[in-house]
């Protein structure tokens, strides 16, 4: 009993204490929700200044790298010293994908050392040894200023032709066991860094056909259940940080007569992740500007949809169609519907909550 009572009271501070704490409007509350990517790739750029001015005042929870964004190691640092300046007291998630292989923003290109993807990895590594090498590289990440990696992959590599998994190496294995000691030896080296970290593509991207990137993908003839092991584990571990929902389609958990993917589904985030998993801690999308979300949703049911459905955090690279107001045009979305409706205002408070909870972990 006293262990019950202990977790709930841990739980409610963590759900009311840091509200009251650091938020002071509903803005903020809903700013900290937004994820954005960027034009420039020097501190000096008005893009990035226009970001920093967002995040001082609340409005962005936190911003998006990609290769273009990165002309050197020294300019990126300088990038994320003015972006943790800007807001010292709630550090933005300075995110970043960097997976090793295929996938790696950072490259030897601007002297960043790479390494192999994760079937490489694995294949010539025991969990340890992996360790060890994910921790040199998140040990760099950190000098630079990134505070969240968006990986491990969780997907188990059960369609050897898979277009996005498969073909690039970013499984582990196409055994579930194998996957999550490999995914634990990444978040442990990324956490010693004082890295956070992102599970990915839940609910199992390994067996699809298709690729999220390009458009619609249905998993609903191929998914299996064991896709699901490796977050079953890890949540039990208590090592999660965050989980990313990919932009599939499973018939089972939509909606009657839609088609809704797993990023704005709530039978699969609410129901099974936090429900059935047990998972209470951060929930991030995919890139809702990939084609999969865009060309079925326009940007109000996107952000809408993904709310109700208890996404978190909404990632947006702001590559498909740029503009420097995107982030305002979220933020403008989720304030609107909170005025409106006291239970999507709710949803948000809740987000608000394991945000900053999260962020507190950000050295």
């Amino acid at each position: 009993m006293t262990t019950l009572f202990s977790r709930l009271a841990i739980a409610l501070s963590l759900a009311v204490l840091p509200v009251a704490a650091h938020a002071q409007t509903l803005e903020e509350m809903a700013g900290q929700m937004i994820v954005t990517g960027f034009q420039g790739d020097d501190v000096d750029d008005a893009a990035v200044k226009a970001l920093t001015a967002e995040l001082a005042a609340g409005r962005l929870g936190g911003v998006m790298f990609l290769k273009t964004n990165i002309k050197s190691l020294d300019a990126a640092s300088a990038m994320n010293a003015a972006f943790r300046a800007a807001s010292p007291e709630l550090l933005p998630f300075i995110t970043i994908d960097q997976e090793g292989g295929a996938v790696e923003r950072l490259t030897e290109a601007v002297g960043f050392e790479e390494i192999p993807n994760a079937a490489a990895i694995a294949k010539a590594n025991t969990p340890e040894q992996a360790e060890a090498i994910y921790a040199r590289m998140a040990a760099s990440m950190a000098e630079l200023g990134f505070s969240v990696n968006f990986g491990p992959v969780a997907d188990v590599n059960l369609n050897t032709n898979n277009q996005v998994i498969a073909k690039f190496g970013r499984a582990f294995s196409a055994d579930p066991e194998v996957v999550a000691r490999y995914d634990e030896a990444f978040i442990a080296a990324h956490h010693a860094a004082g890295l956070l970290t992102a599970l990915k593509h839940f609910p199992g991207h390994g067996s699809s056909t298709a690729d999220s990137h390009e458009g619609f993908v249905d998993i609903t003839e191929t998914w299996q259940d064991s896709e699901l092991d490796p977050y079953r584990t890890m949540i039990k571990d208590d090592v999660v940080d965050m989980v990313m929902i990919g932009h599939l389609y499973h018939a089972g958990y939509a909606d009657k007569g839609t088609q809704t993917p797993a990023s704005l589904s709530r039978q699969w985030i609410t129901g099974v992740l936090r429900e059935t998993l047990g998972f209470d801690g951060v929930v991030i999308s995919d890139d809702l500007e990939m084609g999969a979300i865009r060309e079925h949703y326009d940007l109000h049911d996107t952000v809408t949809m993904a709310v109700r459905a208890g996404m978190d955090v909404l990632l947006f690279s702001n590559t498909a169609d740029y503009r420097a107001s995107l982030g305002k045009e979220v933020l403008d979305i989720l304030v609107t519907e909170a005025e409106a409706d006291p239970e999507f205002k709710a949803r948000i408070e809740e987000s608000y909550a394991r945000i900053v909870a999260l962020k507190a972990r950000i050295r």
